[in-house]
Protein backbone atom coordinates (compact mmCIF):
# COMPACT_ATOMS: atom_id res chain seq x y z
CA UNK A 1 0.00 0.00 0.00
CA UNK A 2 2.79 2.40 0.85
CA UNK A 3 3.90 4.35 -2.17
CA UNK A 4 0.84 3.63 -4.31
CA UNK A 5 -0.37 6.91 -5.83
CA UNK A 6 -4.08 7.36 -5.16
CA UNK A 7 -4.37 11.08 -5.87
CA UNK A 8 -6.99 11.78 -8.50
CA UNK A 9 -8.76 8.44 -8.01
CA UNK A 10 -12.42 8.20 -7.02
CA UNK A 11 -13.33 6.65 -3.68
CA UNK A 12 -14.28 3.47 -5.58
CA UNK A 13 -11.00 3.40 -7.51
CA UNK A 14 -8.82 3.68 -4.38
CA UNK A 15 -9.65 0.26 -2.86
CA UNK A 16 -9.61 -1.27 -6.36
CA UNK A 17 -6.08 0.03 -6.96
CA UNK A 18 -4.93 -1.15 -3.52
CA UNK A 19 -6.52 -4.61 -3.88
CA UNK A 20 -4.99 -5.00 -7.34
CA UNK A 21 -1.54 -3.95 -6.08
CA UNK A 22 -1.71 -6.40 -3.16
CA UNK A 23 -2.81 -9.22 -5.45
CA UNK A 24 -0.14 -8.57 -8.07
CA UNK A 25 2.55 -8.33 -5.39
CA UNK A 26 1.74 -11.80 -4.06
CA UNK A 27 1.15 -13.21 -7.56
CA UNK A 28 4.65 -12.14 -8.59
CA UNK A 29 5.99 -14.58 -5.99
CA UNK A 30 3.53 -17.43 -6.65
CA UNK A 31 3.46 -17.51 -10.44
CA UNK A 32 0.44 -19.16 -12.07
CA UNK A 33 -1.51 -19.84 -8.87
CA UNK A 34 -4.82 -18.11 -8.25
CA UNK A 35 -4.29 -15.18 -5.86
CA UNK A 36 -6.95 -13.04 -4.18
CA UNK A 37 -6.51 -9.67 -2.47
CA UNK A 38 -8.92 -7.16 -1.00
CA UNK A 39 -9.00 -3.65 0.39
CA UNK A 40 -11.76 -1.86 2.28
CA UNK A 41 -12.35 1.85 2.81
CA UNK A 42 -14.92 3.74 4.85
CA UNK A 43 -16.26 6.84 3.08
CA UNK A 44 -18.12 9.70 4.74
CA UNK A 45 -19.22 12.28 2.20
CA UNK A 46 -16.46 11.92 -0.38
CA UNK A 47 -13.64 11.53 2.14
CA UNK A 48 -11.96 8.21 2.85
CA UNK A 49 -11.51 7.46 6.53
CA UNK A 50 -8.54 5.15 6.93
CA UNK A 51 -7.26 3.36 9.99
CA UNK A 52 -6.90 5.74 12.94
CA UNK A 53 -3.33 6.57 13.94
CA UNK A 54 -4.27 6.97 17.61
CA UNK A 55 -7.21 7.06 20.01
CA UNK A 56 -7.80 10.77 19.39
CA UNK A 57 -8.25 10.17 15.68
CA UNK A 58 -10.48 7.14 16.37
CA UNK A 59 -12.66 9.32 18.59
CA UNK A 60 -12.86 12.01 15.90
CA UNK A 61 -13.87 9.43 13.27
CA UNK A 62 -16.63 7.97 15.45
CA UNK A 63 -17.91 11.46 16.27
CA UNK A 64 -18.02 12.15 12.55
CA UNK A 65 -19.84 8.91 11.70
CA UNK A 66 -22.39 8.92 14.52
CA UNK A 67 -26.00 9.55 13.63
CA UNK A 68 -25.24 9.44 9.90
CA UNK A 69 -24.95 7.09 6.97
CA UNK A 70 -21.59 6.27 5.42
CA UNK A 71 -20.35 3.87 2.76
CA UNK A 72 -18.08 0.89 3.13
CA UNK A 73 -16.41 0.05 -0.18
CA UNK A 74 -14.43 -3.15 -0.63
CA UNK A 75 -12.61 -4.13 -3.78
CA UNK A 76 -11.67 -7.76 -4.31
CA UNK A 77 -9.06 -8.61 -6.94
CA UNK A 78 -8.12 -12.01 -8.31
CA UNK A 79 -5.15 -12.86 -10.47
CA UNK A 80 -3.88 -15.94 -12.25
CA UNK A 81 -0.88 -15.43 -14.48
CA UNK A 82 -1.40 -12.27 -16.53
CA UNK A 83 -5.17 -12.20 -15.99
CA UNK A 84 -6.45 -9.81 -13.29
CA UNK A 85 -10.10 -9.08 -12.47
CA UNK A 86 -11.62 -6.80 -9.82
CA UNK A 87 -15.06 -6.48 -8.25
CA UNK A 88 -16.28 -3.63 -6.06
CA UNK A 89 -18.98 -3.91 -3.41
CA UNK A 90 -20.59 -0.95 -1.63
CA UNK A 91 -22.62 -1.17 1.58
CA UNK A 92 -24.35 1.73 3.31
CA UNK A 93 -24.05 1.73 7.10
CA UNK A 94 -25.96 4.05 9.41
CA UNK A 95 -24.60 4.68 12.89
CA UNK A 96 -26.95 5.53 15.72
CA UNK A 97 -26.38 8.64 17.85
CA UNK A 98 -23.62 7.85 20.34
CA UNK A 99 -22.96 9.35 23.73
CA UNK A 100 -19.46 10.62 24.55
CA UNK A 101 -19.18 7.80 27.11
CA UNK A 102 -20.09 5.15 24.50
CA UNK A 103 -17.46 6.48 22.12
CA UNK A 104 -14.85 6.62 24.90
CA UNK A 105 -15.60 3.03 25.99
CA UNK A 106 -15.47 1.72 22.43
CA UNK A 107 -12.21 3.52 21.65
CA UNK A 108 -10.70 2.26 24.93
CA UNK A 109 -11.56 -1.32 23.92
CA UNK A 110 -8.98 -1.01 21.12
CA UNK A 111 -11.21 -2.92 18.72
CA UNK A 112 -11.20 -0.23 16.03
CA UNK A 113 -7.48 0.61 16.11
CA UNK A 114 -6.57 -1.39 13.01
CA UNK A 115 -9.80 -0.88 11.10
CA UNK A 116 -10.89 1.64 8.49
CA UNK A 117 -13.31 4.10 10.04
CA UNK A 118 -12.20 3.09 13.55
CA UNK A 119 -14.77 0.33 14.02
CA UNK A 120 -15.23 -3.39 13.49
CA UNK A 121 -18.81 -4.46 12.85
CA UNK A 122 -18.05 -8.09 13.67
CA UNK A 123 -17.44 -7.27 17.34
CA UNK A 124 -18.50 -4.56 19.78
CA UNK A 125 -18.71 -2.17 16.85
CA UNK A 126 -22.00 -3.83 15.89
CA UNK A 127 -23.53 -1.93 18.81
CA UNK A 128 -22.73 1.37 17.07
CA UNK A 129 -24.77 0.43 14.00
CA UNK A 130 -28.45 1.23 13.54
CA UNK A 131 -28.85 -0.05 9.97
CA UNK A 132 -27.01 -1.81 7.15
CA UNK A 133 -28.07 -1.58 3.51
CA UNK A 134 -26.13 -4.16 1.54
CA UNK A 135 -23.66 -6.93 2.24
CA UNK A 136 -22.71 -7.43 5.91
CA UNK A 137 -19.57 -9.35 4.89
CA UNK A 138 -18.47 -6.35 2.87
CA UNK A 139 -18.37 -4.30 6.07
CA UNK A 140 -16.33 -7.07 7.72
CA UNK A 141 -13.87 -6.73 4.83
CA UNK A 142 -14.57 -9.58 2.41
CA UNK A 143 -17.83 -9.55 0.43
CA UNK A 144 -18.33 -13.28 -0.01
CA UNK A 145 -20.87 -13.25 -2.85
CA UNK A 146 -18.74 -10.80 -4.84
CA UNK A 147 -15.72 -13.03 -4.16
CA UNK A 148 -17.63 -16.12 -5.28
CA UNK A 149 -18.68 -14.43 -8.54
CA UNK A 150 -15.15 -13.19 -9.14
CA UNK A 151 -13.62 -16.62 -8.59
CA UNK A 152 -16.13 -18.20 -10.99
CA UNK A 153 -14.56 -16.02 -13.70
CA UNK A 154 -11.41 -18.06 -13.03
CA UNK A 155 -13.35 -21.36 -13.14
CA UNK A 156 -13.14 -21.74 -9.36
CA UNK A 157 -16.43 -22.41 -7.58
CA UNK A 158 -16.43 -21.86 -3.82
CA UNK A 159 -19.56 -24.00 -3.43
CA UNK A 160 -17.88 -26.98 -5.10
CA UNK A 161 -14.67 -26.63 -3.13
CA UNK A 162 -14.13 -27.40 0.54
CA UNK A 163 -12.22 -24.13 1.02
CA UNK A 164 -14.73 -22.82 3.58
CA UNK A 165 -14.88 -26.01 5.68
Amino acid sequence: EAGLAVDGLTVEQVPAALARAKTLSVAAELGAQLVVGADTVVVEGEEILGKPVDDAEATAMLLRLQGKQHRVITAVAACRGERVKTRIETTRVTFRRLSPAEIAHYVASGEGRDKAGAYGIQGRGSLLVERIDGCYFNVVGLPLVALMKLLREFDFDMLETACLA
